[in-house]
C-alpha cells in the first residue's frame, strides 16, 4: 500500500505540470518576458502567503496542522524584501491582487480558520513546490534580470534556515505519513491539494492575460 506522502503527489501530478507548464510561467523563464511580469507574480505571491502565514501562530498547537508550522518555511518576510528590492519602498501602496489570487488567498484563509487538513494541503503544495522547482525559477530571475545570487529580488526562493532540503522534503514526507487524519479525512486532503493546483494554475492564466506575448 503507497504512503500518504506518496498517494498526495500522484494524484496532483497531473495538475503540477499543467501548473508548471502554464504559458505564463515557461514565457517568464524562457526570458521572453520583462522584469514587470516578475514583480506581478511576486505581488500575487504575497496574497498567498500573507494567508498561510498570518493564520499559522493560531494552528501551530493544533494536532493535524500543527507538526507543519514550521518557521524557517515562512516566506513573508523575504517576499516582503523583494518587493522592496522590485517595486520600491512604498511597494504596498501598488499592490494588488488578481481575482484569481484573491480566491486562492480567501480558499487558503479559510482552511486555516476552519479546517486544520486542508491548512496542510496548501501548506504542502506550496512549500514542498517553492523547496523543489522554486529553484530553477531563482536560478532563471538571477540570469535574466541580473539580480544578485540569492539576494534581493530572489530572496523568496532562499531557504537560509533549512540546510539541506531533501532532508528537510524527506521529514516533511513523514509528516504527512502519519498526519492525524483517517481515510476519508485522508482522501479530503487530496482532494484539496488537487484544488491548491487549480488555484495556482487560474492564477497563471490571469497572468497570462495580462502578459500576454505581442503575437
Amino acid at each position: 500500500m503507497n504512503s500518504f506522502s506518496t498517494v498526495i503527489r500522484t494524484a496532483s501530478h497531473e495538475q503540477h505540470t499543467e501548473a508548471e507548464t502554464s504559458t505564463f510561467m515557461s514565457d517568464l523563464l524562457g526570458g521572453r518576458l520583462g522584469v514587470d511580469a516578475y514583480a506581478r507574480y511576486t505581488e500575487q505571491l504575497w496574497f498567498v502567503y500573507e494567508a498561510l502565514e498570518a493564520g499559522s501562530g493560531r494552528l501551530a498547537g493544533d494536532p493535524v496542522a500543527g507538526p507543519f508550522v514550521r518557521p524557517e518555511l515562512f516566506r513573508l518576510a523575504a517576499l516582503e524584501r523583494d518587493l522592496a528590492h522590485l517595486r520600491g519602498a512604498d511597494w504596498r501602496a501598488g499592490l494588488s491582487a488578481l481575482p484569481a489570487t484573491r480566491a486562492y488567498a480567501d480558499r487558503v484563509r479559510e482552511c486555516a480558520e476552519q479546517w486544520p487538513g486542508g491548512y496542510v494541503a496548501h501548506h504542502y503544495t506550496r512549500y514542498l513546490g517553492d523547496l523543489s522547482g522554486g529553484q530553477i525559477i531563482r536560478d532563471r530571475a538571477e540570469r535574466t534580470w541580473g539580480f544578485e545570487r540569492k539576494g534581493d529580488g530572489v530572496r523568496f526562493y532562499v531557504f537560509e534556515e533549512i540546510a539541506n532540503p531533501a532532508a528537510f522534503k524527506r521529514g516533511y514526507r513523514e509528516l504527512l505519513d502519519t498526519v492525524r487524519a483517517d481515510d476519508l479525512e485522508r482522501q479530503r486532503i487530496v482532494a484539496e491539494c488537487r484544488r491548491a493546483f487549480a488555484l495556482n494554475t487560474a492564477v497563471f492564466h490571469a497572468l497570462a492575460e495580462e502578459f500576454p506575448l505581442s503575437a
